[in-house]
């Protein structure tokens, strides 16, 4: 029942709150989301090859510009579905917060490095269409995905950014690749030269050790004792924080962002794709993560907020727009979209479901994806401020694919699954030397080991098929974990 003043709007999933209202509670989506969204970029933008970055400080700043338009737009199509008859619509109509996917990160980081980054963006438009079709055939391909597969993808996922996010936390890989190099020198008895020397320098400095550990500390204590927005906003209240400090220890040139627009429209096509077939195929598989990473999501929001399962229209519109917002974003020169986790657990807490609140937010996303300065400031952070906070988010990922095996249930069948899938699908893609032996077709799919691990689990999955047994084990570690949630 809708009070005088509208304030009830904002547990009802259509109509128009006051702005005094919706806005703030749209704005809290955008903090909690805000540096998550930019991450991927960043960590991207760190890799060096050969002593540089395999991206540019302007393509840099340009990504996180768009990656804020991207998100922006992508959560407006889910919220308000673009209809194609009557059966079929792109976006789910639910409260869904858009942002750029950590679950590419691993992939994306050693396709960038081998092929560059145009490569990567025409593989981000092409592999979509995986994402297209499994959103149009939701019902019959979900059985070949269960709890089991996804949460091994996971484990590996978060397994291979932890050592990311350490990296980061020291000084980023400019930093660590120059101290590998003076090392090196230092074996040979050869001079160091001096632009090696003054990068190695910082790689476990005190300034950037003191600087990660500050950001850490404050969100952790934000964590602990933070309550309402001081809660949320944990993670770009502690790089704010860091930033500053960075900043007093002389750690932060701002030449890029000063020499930036103020207002800036985003071009299309600015970072030109080009399209390879090696790059586009281990891509594919990352897509069938994704789109069950959302599928995930959307069940979590309508459970927790109408008490419900999300319908196979909801969920096929969602996993749809998921694709087709990737192939927007890597068109306007960045990386791909996906369903924020973080966003349906505000949902889930405050049962706030209005989409006009959170259509708000998503215009702020827009509107600073127009004005470059705000991504040039962001570009500028120091690599030690953003592994603060990526360090624990990393870790969180893989602790989000041990819950799903948890879910699963620990069977011998199971047990027996995931043996297979990290004794053969991680430890040997693990291995690149063994990997460079093995024939064509075998060397693609263990080239990357989070392809791997989803090839292995599902084929694991399809020759070892649940017994009743199996699943009543799920079913009872289920309503066990129900159980202790209301406690």
């Amino acid at each position: 029942m809708e009070t005088k003043n509208g304030k009830d709007l904002i547990y009802q999933l259509e109509g128009r709150p006051p702005l005094g209202l919706a806005f703030p509670l749209g704005l809290q989506h955008v903090l909690s989301m805000f540096i998550g969204n930019l991450a991927p970029v960043l960590v991207l933008a760190g890799i060096v090859v050969d002593g540089s970055t395999v991206i540019t400080a302007a393509q840099k700043v340009l990504m996180v510009q768009c990656a804020m338009f991207a998100s922006g737009m992508t959560t407006l199509v889910q919220l308000y579905p673009l209809r194609l008859g009557r059966s079929f619509q792109i976006g789910a109509g639910l409260p869904i917060v858009m942002g750029t996917a950590f679950a590419f990160v691993p992939t994306m980081r050693t396709l960038v490095t081998e092929y560059g980054i145009n490569a990567l963006l025409g593989a981000i438009i092409v592999a979509s269409l995986v994402e297209v079709i499994m959103g149009l055939f939701i019902k019959p391909l979900k059985k070949f995905f269960p709890p089991i597969v996804i949460g091994a993808v996971l484990i590996t996922i978060g397994l291979h950014l932890l050592p990311v996010g350490v990296q980061y936390f020291a000084g980023g890989a400019g930093a660590e690749a120059n101290a590998a190099l003076e090392a090196g020198f230092t074996a040979r008895g050869e001079p160091i030269p001096a632009n090696v020397a003054a990068m190695a320098a910082q790689y476990a400095s005190w300034q950037n050790l003191l600087t990660g550990g500050t950001v850490f500390v404050v969100i952790m204590c934000l964590q602990r004792f933070g309550r309402g927005m001081f809660k949320i906003s944990a993670i770009l209240i502690g790089i704010v924080v860091g930033y500053i400090l960075s900043i007093i220890l002389g750690q932060v040139d701002f030449t890029q962002a000063a020499a930036a627009k103020i207002i800036s429209v985003p071009v299309p096509l600015s970072i030109r794709p080009t399209f390879s077939l090696e790059v586009i195929l281990p891509l594919a598989f990352i897509y069938v993560v994704s789109g069950l990473e959302t599928m995930g999501n959307i069940n979590g929001i309508t459970m927790a907020a109408f008490d419900r399962e999300a319908t196979i229209k909801e969920t096929s519109g969602a996993v749809v727009a998921d694709a087709a917002g990737s192939m927007f974003a890597a068109v306007f020169n960045t990386l791909p979209n996906t369903a924020f986790g973080q966003n349906a657990g505000i949902v889930a807490m405050t049962k706030v479901v209005n989409k006009w609140c959170i259509a708000l937010g998503a215009l702020v996303l827009i509107i600073t994806g127009f004005i470059p300065k705000i991504g040039a400031v962001f570009a500028a952070m120091p690599s030690s401020v953003l592994g603060g906070a990526v360090i624990t988010v990393f870790a969180m990922i893989m602790l989000n694919g041990i819950k799903l095996l948890a879910k699963a249930g620990f069977s011998d069948r199971n047990l027996l699954i995931l043996a297979i899938t990290f004794g053969v699908g991680f430890a040997i893609g693990d291995n690149k030397l063994l990997v460079s032996h093995l024939p064509a077709a075998l060397g693609w799919v263990f080239k990357d080991t989070t392809v791997a691990v989803c090839v292995i689990s599902v084929l694991g999955n399809l020759v070892f098929p649940a017994s009743d047994a199996d699943r009543s084990l799920a079913q009872k570690v289920q309503k066990e974990a129900a159980a202790e949630d209301l406690k």
